[in-house]
């Protein structure tokens, strides 16, 4: 696994948001299962140059990159079965794009699209709240746009 700070902004990066925070315990899991899973990834047999950590106990999140070698369709695979193996362990759901997570003072939460627009409507959340875009491409972008205001948030079209 690469540092974080060597990565180039191009760096490809996918998310994974968690319907729930992880405990510690399994936080200290999770990410020596990351750090395994990242050391080992590979596309066509050479070795990625990689990272992956998990953010706020609810995000997972990997990057390759691509300058490099690039990430073939078998080596996403490979992670997206790791991703599922994860959730099949820890009995999460890391694949519902319609459960949005929103920064609620110092802790992440997460809301069903329909329970999201509630939460708008009720004025719980408004548009300065900081929402989790992740569907951000690149390290750069995870750096600059993962976390903004939901008025400058495609998100603001389902409230």
């Amino acid at each position: 696994m690469t540092t974080y700070d060597i990565l180039p902004d191009t760096t490809r990066v996918w998310i994974y948001q968690s319907n729930r925070a992880f405990t510690p315990i399994e936080v200290e899991q999770m990410t020596a299962q990351i750090n395994q899973f990242t050391d080992q990834w590979v596309s066509h047999n050479r070795a990625l140059r990689t990272f992956g950590k998990l953010y706020h106990q609810q995000f997972v999140v990997l990057m390759v990159d691509e300058s490099q070698a690039g990430a073939s369709g078998c080596s996403i695979d490979s992670s997206v079965k790791f991703v599922k193996g994860l959730e099949g362990q820890y009995a999460v759901d890391f694949f519902d794009r319609l459960n949005f997570a929103y920064q609620e003072g110092e802790k992440v939460k997460t809301a069903a699209k329909e329970e999201f627009a509630q939460l708008y409507k009720n004025g719980v959340i408004n548009d300065e709240t900081v929402v989790f875009d992740n569907l951000v491409k690149s390290k750069g972008d995870f750096d600059l746009a993962w976390q903004k205001k939901l008025g400058d948030s495609w998100h603001k079209r389902f409230v």
